[in-house]
């Protein structure tokens, strides 16, 4: 797997391309900031041409799929359209679920507030849904598992704070910017306060899995991106201590 400061090459081919993105970067145009690292410029240098498919959120990490033809571009448009492609996130939240299992359905109206918040709202929203799991607590922590069924923009983020919960280091949704210290892991930590670093203190949300129908051959295919080194750490480090562990599930 070909590795970039910026992304790591999943899968290529004459069709598509599937990339592995670091947290910070757009998929493509961002309308707020004209200035924002873009993945698509990025990649272009390396590919050639790119055609944007569906988008994830600048600081969400993880995989996204650009068509390389006009064909392949209106296929693929036409499967996330019909939402027949299949999407898994991880994240890591702050808090414990009190479900196993929860469907969400509020519809969801993009740059809602001052701050371009998602917000729910019955009478301007489109309707949006996502499907979450409860896979384990890791003492303040819990990681779950979220299937996006429709795709709005910043649509896991809102519909888990309608909800009562936050991902860590989501400073638009839940106000909270501190991320994950070892010292809040351990009982016996004995480093240094004043120079800890935290594991992980950006978005720790993850679009780990997809798969859609591959619009030449038109066999199902799946792709995964592994997660990039901080959240990495952090799953090893909360594995180790709580003995939960969302790769092994």
């Amino acid at each position: 797997m070909k590795a970039t400061p910026n992304y790591n090459l999943i899968h290529a081919d004459d069709d598509i391309i599937v990339l592995n993105k670091k947290s910070g970067l757009c998929v493509a145009a961002d309308r707020y900031d004209e200035e924002a690292p873009r993945l698509d410029l990025l990649a272009q240098k390396e590919f050639g041409a790119l055609f944007a498919v569906h988008r994830i959120d600048k600081d969400t990490s993880g995989i996204v799929v650009y068509a390389r033809n006009a064909e392949s571009h209106k296929n693929l448009c036409a499967q996330f359209a019909g939402r027949s492609v299949h999407k898994v996130y991880h994240c890591l939240v702050r808090g414990r679920p009190l479900w196993q299992d929860l469907k969400v359905s509020l519809a969801l109206m993009p740059d809602g507030d001052a701050r371009h918040r998602t917000v729910v709202s019955k009478t301007h929203g489109k309707p949006s849904v996502t499907e979450f799991h409860f896979i384990g607590a890791c003492g303040p922590f819990s990681w779950l598992e979220a299937r996006p069924l429709t795709g709005r923009t910043h649509q896991i983020r809102a519909h888990l704070s309608a909800n009562n919960l936050s991902i860590v280091g989501d400073p638009l949704y839940s106000g909270n910017q501190r991320g994950v210290y070892l010292s809040e892991l351990k009982k016996r930590w004995n480093g240094d306060p004043e120079s800890e670093r935290p594991l992980i203190d950006r978005l720790a949300l993850h679009a780990w899995k997809i798969s859609f129908t591959h619009p030449a051959s038109g066999q199902q295919v799946e792709f995964v991106a592994p997660y990039p080194k901080d959240l990495e750490v952090t799953r090893k480090q909360l594995a180790k201590v709580f003995g939960v562990d969302p790769l092994n599930s």
